[in-house]
């Protein structure tokens, strides 16, 4: 049986296909008004290539991965369902003033950023729970439902109930979702303690209308991409790619939409720690993906992905926050598609703009009249005008060269070939800033790491960026040109849970914390059993826990899932201790500790950790050779990364092409295919 995972980026679609150990890599042109199609015509392809007709090839597809940005994309232009807000009567304002925090405080000229719900549209429930779930005011149902009637004379399209300490007692949110349910049955909804059940009332509300407002269109879309994979032949399961790094059923990404709004992005990290280890013996990882829109960067620290409870929309403070814990990767506009132009002071900027799949690049010989780095590219030598996409698409390097004459030489002054060269040295200082930002700024010697590369467009400056930053090794794995589909084939199956619980040390009661512990274990357990017989299952517990007076928590990982006397409770403080120092660089060991929020993650892998070692073609005689523009042109040897032997080595200038990547091997630069299929870069 065959195991599919698919990528939905801006400008190509990556499909990855299992077959046993062997994986392939295929790429279709995305379409921007219908990403199935592109799915669909990337798994033409794979068929074609399997030679066999689609609809046979998907009946022998056992598991399909899917990765989107569709609804990141959605929140970001504004193209969500029109969502009403339904809060405590008295706190109508908790999307307004959110946690307070400005980048820049003194400017007074900003306008106060939009609620992610208007105003107009955010309705007082008359209740109220107190903090330790008693209540303090009953529900009143009468005016509830006249509320409810306002939703529906408002044509509200998705509904977000977030009510004061629900997380302590929800039995006012649970009757809220009923009435909604028996008045308006066909609005979806959404209730807060059980999406998220979290402290803070900001975090807790904005998860809630974000996930609310993304169902009537994530339900569209993901029901229509089973139905049309069904209808081509496919019968196996259907499963999405989460923010946490794991995959979910395409029913439970419908119900809470939230957890794949960096679908995509969040599968590089998991993928790259995996190559790091394996190529480089390193825990420690910057992984770098390039793809046509953007460049997506995160680092991998002791073998630990990289999580973040500050996950914003848009600009921090003034985006929107999601609420929940995610594989932190940063993004910026920065890819093969990035266009390129000159500001009012005739400075040379590339992206964040990108030429996307539709006109995309002038190259494509589309009508595109705006350059872009892959035109920079191919002006440079460093593409095969023939190869582009094993040869399905050939570019067109006249019309690379006149539109960047037109837009950026031209006005300089300067050669076409001098200002390629300065679009892809921008780019890369971009790039070397994003990666910066998450190393040098926060100081971790980047010297201490290896940079796994990946994306259609890293090879262009990726071992440049590595020398530089003065990594240990720069790799490009076998499918780098599919970094984040090829996660979703090595991806586990992730479900978590969390309960609310406040207990103190110094009066804290073993059986409480063990009760909250077996509800825990127990919903693991659930996960597990319905995972299907995985072949290799993780249970995590911790907790979140602070000081007394300390404004913010921070996570303890339970070494036992158990609590049964004092001595457990005096370890599980020893331990809050010693994570305190590690990241503050202090303790208070007199000091009692406060437990806040108790978590579990469990995982169910299905022996999807296949190897990517690739296939070898026969090597030529003699490489090709190609001009590449290095200040003038270069004669350079092309190489054929399939056909590089193994532990064999090359030395720069030189070019390094698969169908779907072209790496340049920067002068005085060695290259090393390893066992794997990696390719690795020293200096």
């Amino acid at each position: 049986m065959l195991r599919l995972a698919c990528d939905v980026g801006g400008t190509f679609t990556d499909l990855v296909v299992a077959d046993g150990a062997e994986l392939r890599l295929y790429k279709a042109a995305t379409s921007p008004d219908d990403p199935v199609a592109g799915v669909l015509a990337a798994i033409e392809l794979a068929a074609a290539d399997f030679g066999i007709a689609t609809a046979s090839f998907l009946r022998q597809v056992e598991t399909f991965v899917h990765a989107t940005t569709r609804a990141i994309n959605a929140v970001l232009t504004g193209m969500t369902a029109r969502t009403a807000f339904l809060t405590t009567a008295g706190h109508r304002d908790i999307l307004l003033l959110r946690e307070g925090g400005r980048l820049d405080p003194y400017d007074n000229r900003r306008p106060f950023p939009k609620p992610y719900v208007p105003r107009a549209l955010t309705f007082e429930i008359p209740e109220r729970i107190g903090a330790a779930g008693e209540v303090v005011r009953p529900l009143d149902e009468t005016a509830t439902r006249e509320v409810i009637g306002q939703l529906s004379d408002a044509h509200v399209e998705a509904i977000g109930v977030s009510l004061l300490w629900s997380i302590a007692n929800p039995v006012h949110e649970r009757r809220v979702g009923a009435l909604i349910a028996e008045l308006l049955p066909e609005v979806p909804f959404t209730l807060s303690h059980r999406l998220n059940p979290i402290l803070r009332e900001y975090r807790r509300a904005s998860a809630t209308c974000i996930d609310a407002s993304l169902k009537p269109l994530m339900a569209r879309y993901l029901s229509g991409l089973a139905e049309r994979l069904r209808a081509a032949g496919f019968a196996g399961r259907l499963l999405t790619v989460t923010s946490q790094g794991g995959v979910i059923t395409i029913e439970e990404a419908a119900a809470a939409p939230i957890h794949v709004l960096n679908s995509g992005p969040a599968m590089a990290p998991v993928v790259g720690r995996r190559h790091a280890r394996r190529d480089a013996g390193s825990d420690d990882a910057i992984v770098a993906d390039t793809g046509g829109t953007s460049f997506d960067v995160s680092l991998v620290r002791g073998g630990r992905i990289p999580w973040t409870n500050e996950t914003w929309l848009g600009a921090r403070f003034t985006g929107h926050m999601t609420g929940f814990p995610s594989v932190d990767v940063k993004s910026i506009g920065a890819g093969g598609g990035s266009l390129v132009w000159l500001d009012a002071g005739g400075l040379l900027q590339v992206g964040p703009e990108s030429a996307g799949a539709d006109p995309g690049p002038a190259c494509y010989g589309r009508g595109a009249s705006r350059p872009t780095i892959t035109d920079c590219a191919l002006v440079l030598g460093l593409l095969d005008p023939t190869g582009f996409l094993g040869g399905r698409m050939r570019l067109d390097e006249e019309a690379a060269r006149r539109v960047l004459s037109d837009a950026i030489a031209g006005p300089l002054g300067v050669p076409v070939e001098e200002a390629a060269l300065a679009a892809l040295d921008v780019l890369s200082q971009n790039m070397l800033g994003a990666i910066e930002e998450i190393t040098v700024k926060q100081g971790i010697d980047p010297r201490r790491t290896v940079l796994v590369a990946g994306g259609g467009a890293a090879g262009f400056n990726a071992a440049l960026i590595g020398h530089w930053l003065g990594c240990r090794a720069t790799l490009f794995p076998a499918l780098a040109a599919a970094l984040s589909a090829s996660g979703g084939i090595l991806s586990d199956m992730v479900f978590s849970d969390a309960r609310i619980r406040y207990v103190r040390s110094d009066a804290a009661d073993p059986h409480v914390i063990s009760g909250v512990l077996d509800e825990l274990a127990a919903s693991a357990a659930r996960f597990l059993g319905e995972a299907g017989g995985p072949a290799r299952t993780s249970v995590d517990y911790w907790v979140e826990a602070r000081y007394p007076q300390q404004t913010w928590e921070i996570e303890v990982p339970l070494a036992w899932p158990t609590v049964d006397g004092k001595a457990d409770i005096g370890r599980l403080v020893e331990d809050f201790h010693k994570a305190h120092a590690t990241l503050y660089a202090v303790a208070d060991p007199a000091s009692p500790v406060e437990f806040i929020a108790w978590r579990v993650r469990a995982s169910a892998g299905h022996g999807q950790a296949s190897d990517t070692r690739s296939g070898s073609v026969a090597a030529p005689e003699t490489p090709a050779r190609r001009r590449i523009w290095l200040g003038s042109w270069t004669e350079v040897d092309v190489h054929e990364l399939a056909a590089i032997a193994s532990e064999s080595s090359l030395i720069g200038p030189a070019i390094v092409e698969s169908p779907f990547t072209t790496i340049f091997l920067p002068p005085r630069m060695r290259a090393r295919r390893l066992a794997s299929g990696t390719l690795e870069v020293t200096a």
